[in-house]
C-alpha cells in the first residue's frame, strides 16, 4: 500500500517557521507585561519587588508610577499588534495548506487510473474533498492554536519563574498532571472522531443515492421514506457530534475546577507556609489565572485534534491510493492514427470486487469506418470493452491495438484524445450553450460550432431564444432528454475524433429523436468509427458490425 502524504508539505515551512516566531513574540510581551506588574506594586508600597526589583534597579530602570504605566500600556499595545499578526498568518497558513491539499486530490483523482476509479464510491470521493479536509482544516486550526497556547505558556511560565521560583515550579507539576489525567478523553475523542467519520460518509451516501434518485422516489410516492432516511442519518451524526462535545465540556468543568483549587492551595501555601510577601504573590495570582484557560485551550485544542485526526489520516490514504494508481502521461508519444482496425487479440480483465472477469479472452476487430455495435445483457461487459476501445482501461491480459500500434503506456493515454464519447445520462453545465460546447475544444469558433450542432441533429440549438449564448440551467433541465444527447454528441464531435463511442446513448430516448442521432450516426460513419453500446433501439439494428457478449465471453 502507498505511504499517506504528509499533512504539510515542504513549502510550508516558511510559513510555519513565521507563524511560530510570532507565537513566541506573544508569548514573551504577554509575560514581560505580566511581570511589570511586580514592579507597580512595588511602587505603591506593596514590597520591595523582589528579584525584579532588584534587576529593575541594577539596570538603571527608575521605579516610577508613570515610566512604568507606559511602560505597561506599550508592552499591552504591542502584543496586541503581534497577536493580531498571528492571527492573520495562521488563517493563511490553514488556507494554503488546505487549497494545496485539496488540489492535491482532486488532482490524484482526476489523473488516477480508470480502473480504480470504477470502484470507488462517489460518496467517499465528495466526502474526501469537501468534509474530510474541511476537517483537516479544523485539525490545523486547532492544532495551531493549542502550540499558541503552549508557547504563551512558556512564557507565562518563565515570567513566573522569575517572580517566585516555588510557586511555579509547584504549578508545572500540577499542569503536567492535569494534562495527564485527561489522557483517556483525547483517547475517546480519537475514537469518536472515527465514528463520525463513518456517519459522515454515510450522509454523503444517502445524499447522493437520494439525489440521483428523485424521480424515482417521487413516481413511487416514498418521499417521507427517503426523508427518514436522511434523518437517521443526520441522527447518528448529531449522535457523535453530541457525545464528543459532551465529554469535552466534562473536561472543562474538571479543570476549571480542579485550577481554581490548585491555585488556592498554592495561595495558601505561598502565604502560610513560605512566607512570600504579598506583591510578588499578587502577580503570581495573576499569571496562574492567565495560565488556566490557557491549559483549558492546550487540552482543547489537543482533544480536538486527536478528535479530527481520523479524518485526516483518511483523507491522506485516499490521497495516496489515487496517487499510486496514477495514469502515465502521454508525454511526447503521438496517438495512432486509425486508417484500417482496432484489434482486439485475447483480451481479459479483471476487477478487484468481482469474483469473475469482466472479459475473458475476447478477439475482435472495429473497422476504422462504419458502425459497430457492442450487444449483450447486462454486465456482460459491452461497457468494459468500449473503455479498453476508448483507451480508458488496459486489459490483464492480451493486447488492443490500433493499425497494429499497441494502446500501451503514453501510448495509450494520447489515444485518447482521438475518441470522443457520449454516455447514456448526458452531462451538461449550468452555462451557455456555447461553453457547455467548448468544453470539449476551448478554441473552436461560433462557425465550428454551428457545424458540429448540424453534424448532430442539432440545429434546434440555434433557434433558441439567445443562440449560441443561451443559458442551459443546471444540467440543461430546460431541455429535453433528447436534446440534450444531441448537444452531447455535438460536444463530442468537435473533438474531431477517429472512434466515436455511444454507451446506451438512445435507450431512453423517443422514436424522434432516436432517428434524428440515426441520421447523424449514418453520415459520421463515413469518416469515423462509431461504436454503439446497448442491446435494444434503433441503433443495434443499423450497424455494420455486431460483437455480442454474454458473461465476458464473446458469442
Amino acid at each position: 500500500m502507498a505511504r499517506p502524504p504528509r499533512l504539510l508539505a515542504p513549502a510550508d515551512r516558511a510559513a510555519g517557521l513565521r507563524l511560530a516566531l510570532l507565537m513566541l513574540a506573544s508569548a514573551l510581551t504577554e509575560g514581560i507585561g505580566l511581570v511589570l506588574l511586580v514592579p507597580l506594586l512595588a511602587t505603591l508600597g506593596q514590597g520591595s519587588g523582589g528579584a525584579i526589583g532588584t534587576l529593575a534597579a541594577s539596570i538603571g530602570l527608575p521605579l516610577r508610577l508613570d515610566l512604568l504605566l507606559a511602560l505597561f500600556v506599550a508592552v499591552v499595545a504591542l502584543r496586541a499588534v503581534i497577536v493580531h499578526v498571528r492571527t492573520l498568518a495562521a488563517l493563511r497558513f490553514e488556507y494554503a495548506v488546505l487549497d494545496r491539499l485539496r488540489t492535491r486530490a482532486w488532482r490524484a483523482l482526476l489523473h488516477c487510473d480508470w480502473r480504480v476509479l470504477v470502484g470507488l464510491q462517489r460518496s467517499a470521493a465528495s466526502s474526501l474533498l469537501i468534509t474530510r479536509i474541511d476537517q483537516a482544516g479544523l485539525y490545523i486550526n486547532q492544532g495551531a492554536q493549542a502550540l499558541a497556547a503552549a508557547v504563551t505558556l512558556g512564557g507565562i511560565g518563565l515570567a513566573a519563574l522569575a517572580i517566585s521560583p516555588r510557586m511555579t515550579l509547584a504549578a508545572l507539576v500540577a499542569g503536567a498532571a492535569v494534562l495527564l489525567a485527561f489522557h483517556g478523553t483525547r483517547r475517546r475523542a480519537a475514537l469518536l472522531g472515527e465514528r463520525l467519520g463513518e456517519a459522515y460518509g454515510g450522509v454523503h451516501s444517502q445524499v447522493g443515492e437520494g439525489l440521483d434518485a428523485l424521480r424515482l422516489h417521487k413516481g413511487l410516492g416514498t418521499e417521507e421514506t427517503a426523508v427518514a432516511a436522511l434523518a437517521a442519518q443526520y441522527a447518528g451524526l448529531r449522535h457523535h457530534l453530541l457525545a464528543y462535545y459532551a465529554d469535552l465540556g466534562r473536561g472543562q468543568i474538571a479543570l476549571q475546577a480542579g485550577g481554581a483549587l490548585v491555585l488556592a492551595v498554592l495561595v495558601w501555601a505561598a502565604l502560610t507556609l513560605w512566607r512570600i510577601e504579598v506583591a510578588l504573590v499578587l502577580p503570581m495570582v495573576a499569571l496562574f489565572a492567565r495560565a488556566l484557560p490557557l491549559l483549558g485551550a492546550v487540552q482543547h485544542g489537543w482533544a480536538t485534534c486527536a478528535h479530527s485526526r481520523p479524518a485526516v489520516d483518511e483523507a491522506l490514504a485516499l490521497i495516496a491510493r489515487t496517487e499510486a494508481a496514477r495514469e502515465e502521461d502521454a508525454g511526447s508519444a503521438a496517438a495512432p492514427g486509425l486508417d484500417r482496425a482496432i484489434t482486439l487479440d485475447q483480451v481479459t480483465v479483471r476487477f478487484a470486487a468481482s469474483d469473475r472477469p469482466a472479459l475473458q479472452a475476447v478477439s475482435a476487430s472495429i473497422p476504422a469506418r462504419g458502425i459497430t455495435a457492442i450487444v449483450g445483457p447486462s454486465g456482460a461487459g459491452k461497457s468494459t470493452l468500449a473503455d479498453l476501445v476508448g483507451g480508458l482501461l488496459s486489459p490483464d491480459g492480451g493486447t488492443v491495438r490500433v493499425d497494429g500500434v499497441e494502446l500501451a503506456g503514453p501510448v495509450r493515454r494520447a489515444w485518447r484524445s482521438r475518441v470522443a464519447y457520449v454516455q447514456q445520462d448526458p452531462v451538461l453545465l449550468a452555462a451557455s450553450l456555447r461553453d457547455n460546447l467548448r468544453w470539449a475544444a476551448p478554441q473552436a469558433d461560433d462557425a465550428a460550432l454551428r457545424d458540429a450542432l448540424q453534424a448532430a441533429s442539432a440545429g434546434f440549438a440555434l433557434a433558441l431564444p439567445d443562440g449560441l449564448d443561451t443559458r442551459l440551467g443546471d444540467g440543461g433541465r430546460a431541455l429535453s432528454g433528447g436534446e440534450r444527447q444531441r448537444l452531447m454528441l455535438a460536444r463530442a464531435l468537435l473533438r474531431d475524433p477517429a472512434v466515436l463511442i455511444l454507451d446506451e446513448a438512445t435507450s431512453a430516448l423517443d422514436a424522434e429523436n432516436e432517428a434524428a442521432i440515426v441520421t447523424a450516426l449514418r453520415d459520421l460513419a463515413r469518416r469515423m468509427a462509431v461504436v454503439v453500446i446497448g442491446h435494444r433501439g434503433a441503433l443495434p439494428g443499423i450497424a455494420d458490425h455486431t460483437i455480442r457478449l454474454e458473461q465476458g465471453r464473446l458469442v
